[in-house]
């Protein structure tokens, strides 16, 4: 079967769907602001499983920023001084996936 035929036989041009132009706002005169006056309903309604909501809460805000070490860090970057301690990395990985495969054989 080639492209644009129909199973028919007939050879005529495929049909394609017109949506309407989309209407754009009203503007009484050029120097005029275009604002919204109310808040759009919420389309979409999300649920969090209680496994989210204990993440999000064990995630919450500890005291632990600290903004000296970020400057520090940044620094160290755009200097080109930044090295990266991969063992350490790659520690932290292990160790962070053992304890979400432990937690997860707990739960079962």
């Amino acid at each position: 079967m080639k492209i644009g035929n129909s199973p028919d036989g007939s050879a005529g041009p495929a049909k394609v769907e017109q949506r309407p132009a989309a209407r754009k706002p009203e503007v009484s005169g050029t120097n005029d602001v275009v604002r919204q006056t109310s808040t759009p309903a919420a389309s979409t309604q999300v649920a969090l499983s209680s496994t989210a909501k204990l993440a999000a809460s064990a995630s919450g805000d500890d005291g632990s920023f600290d903004a000296a070490k970020v400057d520090r860090i940044s620094r160290a970057i755009s200097e080109g001084k930044f090295t990266v301690n991969a063992n350490a990395i790659a520690d932290k990985l292990v160790a962070n996936a053992q304890e979400l495969l432990s937690a997860r054989a707990n739960k079962h």
